[in-house]
């Protein structure tokens, strides 16, 4: 910043490089919009008010706003690289997001995480990470690696690092686990933050986790919740992505005062979305369709994530800030018309200017990740069912389950446990790391489907291979086609592959452009819904959830039926 010059600007003494004139500009500090001209030099904001420039734009009727954030989202989740993210969601006025590359770190470490930092280095959005702080995400997880606190250490000498990302281990750290302590002691010595996730925590363990350092939340499902923990000094992330939507539910904490501990979030949000409905401003727009005021809304993914995260000189359309700017049609439909990024333009109707796609780097470790042995329908034989089973219980819209005990009927017995007509279907998730053959086997209900087998190695977090289905022969088929496609998705129908994405990046990610991956991850759906899947159901991130065993109540993994509550298996099955 050539701050003589500035301050020339700012002045009238001297003519911006940039000047946004005839619009009004939301001011995120009162709330209020006014009809100012926007001045830019060498990229940020000098002044607001009358001003000439060298080059000027005319906005008006149009509003301005500050660039939108995210405060909490996994890239891998995208299903893309990070190039073809920004393609997709700079259009929609995402300027920066808060990345926590844990889904990579599970599949290949530190290797992971420099492996996509990679891949974000020449882009115009603004990528920041928080480090994953726990790969695992739990102890009875079976991930492709383990990250120490020594491991993590060097990434906070970092500029794009900003702090510790989602403490999932909730547990841990109330019972003073002392590996996990070191991570966030660490995350603390350099003055980062340290995010969150612990549904359902209240009363001394909250207080516990809150004192330890944890200062935010993505996991609340309902707004008392939200507010018992806005209350000892959280700040709440209200979660709206493809399989977990919360934002109706905390409705409440986007009206002040609450609101001023607020920021939106995606978490996990797939292409399709993003296509249909946008990403940070799809939010945005429902927020205020529910008659939560836009300054508020727009607050919640601007000045507030930047002041949670230290971001300084971000988050507002004021003097001495970054020229971080979206343009809006108006408060009604929120159209976004133009994007800029340092006081240049990147975006306009719905395009980037700028192709940032770079040749995927040549490695090993993340481009054949699979390391396991053929699935074989012999490998799903349970032997005599039980005359109680325990059942995975799916809920709409929600990560949560619930633990769901019946008595199999003579049906349920002949087909080793699974029952269609009562939505009992077979769930099996396979170890693919360390080529170890355990197999985890459970029943699921809720789902919905009625003939075939879905399968993906988009399983949260240690990202093995689960599948679903109405038969072993079908399960193990789409298993087995994941397999063979080092990643990716599957839907299998009497025996035959009728729909693939491969997803050969670590096997969560995609090479393929956002249309070409939405176009078949479309199919793929359609033909799960054909099958019977719920409609109210992902039947891909729904069922890559089944797995994490950080969410309360019932989960599977290669290790069997876990109580997440109790943290202890309830079925060992391998």
């Amino acid at each position: 910043m050539d701050l003589k010059r500035i301050i020339d600007v700012a002045t009238g003494r001297k003519k911006a490089d940039l000047v946004l004139k005839g619009a009004s500009v939301l001011n995120v500090f009162t709330e209020q919009l006014e009809h100012k001209d926007v001045a830019i030099c060498d990229g940020y904001i000098a002044g607001l008010g009358r001003y000439d420039g060298i080059d000027k734009i005319d906005l008006s009727g149009k509003i301005i706003v500050p660039g939108f954030m995210d405060g909490h989202m996994h890239l891998e989740s995208t299903l893309l690289t990070p190039a073809e993210f920004e393609r997709a969601s700079l259009p929609h006025g995402t300027t920066a997001v808060m990345a926590d590359p844990h889904e990579i770190a599970n599949v290949a470490g530190t290797q992971g995480i420099d492996y996509i930092m990679q891949l974000c280095e020449k882009l115009d959005m603004h990528i920041y990470f928080n480090l994953p702080s726990c790969v695992p995400a739990a102890p009875l997880e079976e991930s492709g690696e383990t990250l120490e606190a020594e491991d993590l250490k060097p990434y906070y000498e970092k500029d794009n690092v900003l702090g510790l990302a989602e403490v999932m281990n909730s547990v841990g750290v109330t019972e003073g686990d002392e590996k996990l302590l070191r991570k966030i002691s660490d995350a603390k010595s350099f003055d980062k933050i340290i995010d969150g996730h612990a549904p359902f925590l209240g009363g001394k363990d909250l207080n516990a986790y809150v004192a330890s350092g944890v200062r935010s939340d993505h996991e609340c499902t309902n707004a008392h919740e939200a507010i018992e923990k806005i209350a000892v000094g959280q700040w709440i992330m209200i979660r709206e992505g493809t399989a977990a939507k919360n934002l109706n539910a905390l409705l409440p904490i986007c009206k002040p005062p609450y609101c001023y501990r607020a920021m939106f979030c995606t978490d996990d949000r797939h292409p399709e979305d993003i296509v249909r409905e946008g990403h940070i401003d799809a939010i945005i727009r429902k927020a205020v369709d529910k008659r939560i005021n836009p300054a508020h809304a727009i607050r919640m993914c601007t000045l507030n994530t930047a002041e949670y995260f230290g971001l300084r000189g971000y988050g507002a359309v004021a003097p001495g800030y970054h020229a971080d700017i979206v343009v809006l049609s108006d408060f009604i439909d929120f159209t976004v018309e133009q994007v800029y990024i340092g006081g240049r333009l990147v975006a306009k109707d719905g395009a980037v200017f700028n192709d940032n796609t770079i040749p995927l780097p040549e490695n090993e470790k993340i481009l054949h990740s699979f390391h396991m042995r053929e699935v074989t329908p012999e490998k799903l034989h349970l032997g005599e069912i039980k005359e109680r089973q325990r059942v995975i219980g799916l809920k709409k819209r929600e990560l949560l389950t619930d633990e769901i005990i019946i008595q199999p009927t003579d049906h349920g017995r002949e087909n080793n446990g699974i029952d269609i007509e009562r939505d009992i279907l077979k769930a099996a998730v396979f170890e693919r790391h360390h080529n170890t053959g355990h197999v985890g086997i459970g029943f699921i209900t809720g789902y919905g489907l009625k003939r075939g087998a879905i399968a993906t190695s988009v399983a949260h977090d240690s990202h093995n291979l689960i599948a679903v289905g109405c038969s072993d022969e079908d399960i193990a088929a789409a298993a087995e086609a994941v397999r063979k496609m080092d990643g990716g998705f599957a839907v299998v129908e009497n025996g035959e592959v009728i729909e693939t994405l491969p997803l050969p990046i670590a096997g969560l990610m995609s090479p393929l452009t956002i249309e070409e991956t939405n176009i078949r991850l479309q199919r793929l759906k359609e033909a799960a819904k054909r099958l019977g899947v719920s409609d109210d159901i992902d039947p891909f991130m729904t069922l890559g959830f089944v797995s994490l065993p950080v969410i309360p109540i019932l989960r599977l993994n290669g290790k069997g039926l876990i109580n997440v509550t109790k943290q202890e298996i309830v079925e060992a099955t391998f």
